[in-house]
């Protein structure tokens, strides 16, 4: 499932580079992660780099993008292949 960030956003540019993905880019007000590279960084670390890092909790699972951890291997595969 790709991850989403919610409004809490406080624009702080900490998860930006901690993504290997170059999923998360910065919007009008707040961050935002393009799903079609976000792995939840499957197939570089054990956990989501941005939610770790992220100081006000604000970067959920997207319920409207399932995926199974073989999905987003494939999609890791996909982007750096």
């Amino acid at each position: 499932m790709a991850l989403l960030i919610t409004d809490d956003c406080i624009s702080c540019d900490i998860c930006e580079p901690e993504c290997p993905n170059e999923a998360i880019t910065y919007g009008e007000e707040i961050y935002h992660i393009d799903p079609a590279r976000c792995t939840e960084c499957v197939g570089h670390y054990d956990t989501p780099r941005c939610r770790r890092v992220c100081p006000v909790d604000c970067i959920p699972d997207d319920p409207a993008r399932p995926e199974t951890r073989e999905q987003l291997m494939a999609k890791y595969r996909a982007l750096t292949h």
